[in-house]
């Protein structure tokens, strides 16, 4: 359960910026982009989002000019079992990210990864069930940044007041602030869990012959985004900041990239297996939207970015690194 693990400054030819970094996927697809990647605080060290003037110290000896904000809590279900501890890291670190950054001489820029979660479960908006999945019945192209939140979960609550923050702070001091509501992320390097990280933890768990509970009736649709994808739609916000700056992206695979959980899911593990995967069923999870899909327009309109790596791809090079690399999951 990390607050912010490391830090780390990057650096390229347009950029330099400091990442409140947990997430192994997301440094290895920003190195494969081309940054380098410098650590803050040494191997074995820890910088909490907590810790404010540790994170202030480390910011001001940085000088970024930006700030991706991804350190968090991030499953659910540990949100239900510990809010208080969910509260601090999700909502109270990211107001101390933001206080670092706006008592700096020039304040740097903050990226901020929020969640779909801050639409709650969507019980208002028309579903129906066909040919094994759920679809939207009046929204084609998926949910837009219209849509009303619905803080649904401590989870939802900790990261929508996160999300609402990094948005006003453009409004009332001028920052330069912007939150991406990322539906499900997915890529290699990343060490998925039941509880987070979905995708990843049944590749995982077919690879090494581990079991899977599948929630639900398997038949929930999610939109998924490869971590590659995400980096480049930071790079996109941050050259077009002046166009970026104070705005909210829904940010997903969209409807191209769409697969129900399981009933979709599950063939495309088994042709990756070359075997069947057996699962075990378990009763839907509170909160639990039966399909999600990001309406990307916003993102395609303002700064000229759309996913480019279609699912199976993602996947099988997922499936790739895990199956060449089992040492890591042991």
């Amino acid at each position: 359960m990390a607050a912010g693990r490391l830090m780390i400054e990057l650096k390229a030819e347009r950029m330099r910026s400091v990442v409140v970094e947990q997430d192994a996927a997301m440094v290895e697809a920003l190195t494969a982009a081309g940054f380098t990647l410098k650590r803050l605080v040494p191997p074995g060290w820890t910088l909490k989002v907590l810790d404010f003037p540790a994170l202030l110290a480390a910011v001001s000896r940085a000088r970024p000019a930006l700030i991706v904000h991804l350190a968090s809590q991030v499953a659910v279900t540990t949100s239900v079992k510990n809010p208080r501890e969910d509260f601090e890291i999700n909502a109270l670190g990211t107001f101390n990210v933001l206080e670092a950054a706006r008592a700096q001489t020039e304040p740097p820029a903050v990226f901020y990864a929020s969640t779909n979660k801050v639409y709650g479960g969507l019980e208002t908006v028309p579903v129906v069930l066909e040919g094994g999945r759920y679809r939207y019945r009046d929204l084609p192209g998926g949910v837009d940044e219209s849509q009303p939140l619905d803080f649904h979960s401590p989870y939802g609550c900790s990261k929508g007041a996160g999300d609402q923050y990094v948005r006003d702070y453009a409004r009332i001091y001028g920052l330069r602030t912007v939150v991406f509501r990322q539906s499900c992320i997915y890529g290699q390097r990343q060490f998925g869990v039941e509880d987070q990280g979905w995708v990843a933890h049944f590749v995982i768990a077919a690879a090494l012959d581990r079991p899977i509970t599948i929630y639900g009736d398997g038949q929930q649709v999610r939109d998924l985004l490869d971590v590659r994808d995400l980096v480049a739609l930071y790079e996109a916000a941050w050259t077009r900041l002046d166009r970026a700056s104070g705005q909210v992206f829904n940010v997903g695979g969209g409807p191209a990239n769409s697969l129900a959980i399981w009933s979709e899911f599950g063939p495309l593990l088994a042709e990756l297996a070359g075997r069947p995967i057996p699962v075990t069923r378990a009763g839907w999870r509170p909160g639990d939207q039966p399909v999600f899909i990001s309406d990307n327009t916003r993102a395609a309109r303002v700064l000229g970015w759309e996913p480019r790596i279609a699912v199976r791809d993602g996947l099988r090079d997922l499936w790739n690194w895990v199956t060449a690399n089992p040492e890591l999951f042991r």
